[in-house]
């Protein structure tokens, strides 16, 4: 079974984070983050290694751990509840991170909209990413070099995932904008994508 699916992405600090906690508060969506899943993890555990050798580079962690959590992730979600494969809308933030990923993940996922927060000026994202450093005590932001390390990894590895996709399914967010106007975007899209049809054992019905 495919998961049905929209990718949130962007450059780090471009929003991602921050729309995808708040789209996950609507019913039957649930909010999945790469990268938060890698920080959660103990550092002293095999894939907490990984992230901790990777992430303090700037680097991208390699492909398969990076699948291996995803799917650790689902089936913990789906084992508790949090998330109904039938009935629920992955929001997806960070991952697939570069086309490899996203080829491996083709046959796991059905992407019903990409949205990219693009922000044409890399300036304010350091700014961005600088402050969010201060404020969750975030390795992966924990310096100038690192940042940067990480909007490069971005532009050369993560930028053409979007190539990977037909355009019909991607769509430009200007994530300058306050917050609630980034949302606003989303949700005129958002709303447009027809409901997925679940089946009681007798009636098909949208939810």
């Amino acid at each position: 079974m495919k998961y049905r699916a929209i990718l949130l992405f962007g450059a780090p600090g471009a929003g991602k984070g921050t729309q995808g906690k708040i789209l996950g508060q609507i019913p039957n969506f649930v909010h999945f983050s790469c990268g938060d899943a890698f920080r959660n993890l103990r550092v002293d555990s095999p894939l907490g290694r990984v992230f901790v050798e990777y992430a303090s580079n700037g680097r991208l962690v390699p492909d398969e751990p990076t699948i291996q959590l995803w799917k650790q992730s689902m089936d913990g979600l789906a084992a508790t509840g949090r998330f109904n494969p039938e009935a629920d809308t992955l929001l997806l933030d960070g991952i697939p991170r570069n086309p490899r990923q996203a080829e491996i993940m083709r046959d796991m996922i059905d992407v019903k909209a990409i949205f990219n927060l693009f922000c044409p000026v890399m300036d304010k994202l350091i700014v961005r990413l600088q402050r969010r450093a201060l404020k969750e005590n975030r390795l992966d932001d924990a310096n100038v070099e690192t940042i940067r390390s990480r909007l490069e990894t971005y532009k050369r590895e993560t930028r053409a995932v979007l190539e990977c996709y037909p355009d019909s399914l991607i769509h430009q967010i200007d994530s300058t904008q306050e917050p609630i106007l980034v949302l606003a975007d989303i949700l005129k899209v958002i709303v447009q994508i027809p409901k997925p049809a679940v089946s009681d054992g007798s009636t098909i019905y949208s939810v």
